[in-house]
């Protein structure tokens, strides 16, 4: 899990469980050789019982000498705004504090305390609500940096290390509470089957979850030799020159794989295949072309392979816009321009990401490249009314394109996702209707990512939740370049 040389982000909440993880780690850093950096994440929910909590790590952390970053974040509304439960809102605002911390502080391991009760209450929930193989492998103790050296503790053992050590710990109140789904297991299901069923039973789902990782891993196997057999890229040299830019690329377990627009199944190689490995094979090619395994389940796994034996031609809808259609050999799967997405006009450019742009009147030019995400704070040198911009390119939704203004276009103007239409911000600016249809703009579908010179959307901010940054530049020739020209004292409106 860590080696000499290391630097580990030690996730550091106040309970119990976080406090006995960075003591262990303190206590093992010198004979190891590694460093120990803490990260503190408060959610704003529980008030001064929150802060409090922060309150304690800060001191724990200055008495350690641990470097320690304390993050901010407004769960309930980040939940509202994705469309989660505050549960894995909080989940997921954590593991976005974690992956900045390292990154931006030269972390190499990401340390966390998951131990074996919280990998028992992630394998029933995940069986309660349906899963496969990959579900019973619950939490990994490695997983690229990520690490979990408690997995082999229960919670007993580590309270009772503390209290022997005569260390303190914070208490959170909503853990005692059974609003949460997994606390509900914590509360109820676990002690019921421990005292009714077996004493052994958290120790009996931790060894169905090792065999369930060592199975998981032998298909993982599988599946990859599988696919050189099965799987065919339409195009392939075009789509593997996308696929080699960073917004090409997905996770597959701990595998990285091109994003492509389409790949092609041969049905004739696939049925040779065992099933397990045919039907993960169909799954990581839905992934290749969505460029996620969300939302995928087991009915759209069966429907692609029922497709195999429907007549050619018959065509299947999938989520993220994504398509699987029979052919003579096989199936495709293929990604369509999702709504909105499609150019209206004649006048838009797509852009080449990364690459140049040259526009049509042969003067003014747009390049695109993507900035190390370690440069995120030099976003905030860039003028506000400039001829370049750093955009968060994780919210792109179709493809960046160069263009005049079409009907439906819109801005989003705050933090809230508020959109106005272009035309009321053309009013609100006092554009001249003559400069309205020539002035350029950089869309994304119908929502207009920025009006060069003038301002850009709210939602393209950089924030600590960006993961790619694209610059975009806007130049004329070389005569006259048009880069950075002016500031505006107000902001951006």
């Amino acid at each position: 899990m860590i080696k000499a040389g290391d630097t580990v982000i030690a996730g550091v909440s106040g309970g119990a469980d976080s406090v006995c993880l960075l003591f262990i780690l303190w206590n093992l850093q010198k004979k190891l050789g590694f460093e120990i950096k803490a990260c503190h994440v408060n959610h704003g929910i529980r008030g001064e019982a929150a802060d409090a909590d922060e309150d304690y790590v800060k001191k724990l952390c200055e008495r350690l000498r641990v470097p320690c970053r304390f993050f901010h974040e407004n769960v309930e509304w980040i939940a509202k705004k994705r469309k989660q439960s505050p549960e894995e809102a909080g989940r997921m605002v954590r593991r976005e504090a974690f992956e900045t911390m390292c990154r931006e502080d030269g972390g190499t391991k990401i340390a966390t305390a998951h131990h074996r009760d919280d990998n028992a209450e992630t394998v029933l929930l995940n069986i309660a609500r349906g899963t496969g193989l990959k579900g019973l492998c619950g939490i990994r103790p490695v997983q690229g940096k990520w690490i979990r050296p408690f997995l082999g503790l229960d919670r007993e053992q580590i309270e009772n290390f503390l209290i022997e050590q005569g260390i303190a710990w914070c208490t959170d109140a909503t853990n005692e509470e059974d609003g949460y789904t997994r606390n509900r297991i914590r509360h109820n299901i676990l002690p019921a089957l421990k005292e009714q069923v077996n004493e052994g039973a958290v120790r009996h789902l931790e060894e169905l979850s090792v065999q369930a990782q060592e199975v998981w891993e032998y298909l993982e196997k599988g599946t990859e030799a599988a696919w050189e057999r099965c799987v065919e890229i339409p195009g392939q040299k075009e789509q593997e020159e996308k696929s080699r830019t960073s917004e090409h690329m997905h996770v597959t377990g701990d595998r990285v794989r091109g994003r492509y627009e389409s790949v092609h199944i041969d049905g004739t190689h696939l049925k040779k295949e065992m099933p397990a490995v045919q039907k993960m094979l169909v799954k990581e090619c839905l992934a290749s072309v969505r460029g996620s395994e969300k939302d995928i389940g087991a009915v759209h796994l069966h429907a692609v392979m029922d497709l195999f034996d429907r007549q050619c031609g018959r065509k299947l809808d999938l989520p993220g816009n994504v398509t699987a259609e029979r052919t003579y050999r096989g199936v495709v799967i293929s990604r369509e321009t999702e709504p909105g997405c499609t150019a209206a006009l004649e006048d838009e450019i797509r852009l080449n990401i990364p690459g140049i742009t040259v526009l049509p009147d042969g003067i003014r030019e747009v390049s695109c490249r993507f900035v190390d995400i370690s440069e995120a704070g030099k976003a905030k040198e860039i003028p506000q009314k400039s001829y370049t911009k750093w955009i968060d390119y994780d919210i792109i939704k179709c493809n960046l394109s160069v263009r005049t203004r079409h009907s439906g276009d819109f801005l989003v103007v705050d933090d809230k996702g508020s959109r106005q239409k272009l035309k009321s911000w053309f009013i609100n600016e006092k554009i001249p209707k003559k400069e309205r249809d020539e002035m350029l703009l950089v869309a994304d579908g119908q929502h207009i990512v920025w009006i060069p010179g003038h301002r850009m959307s709210r939602a393209c901010q950089i924030s600590n939740r960006t993961e790619k940054i694209l610059e975009i530049k806007i130049t004329e020739d070389k005569r006259n370049v048009r880069n950075d020209q002016g500031t505006d004292p107000r902001g951006e409106g």
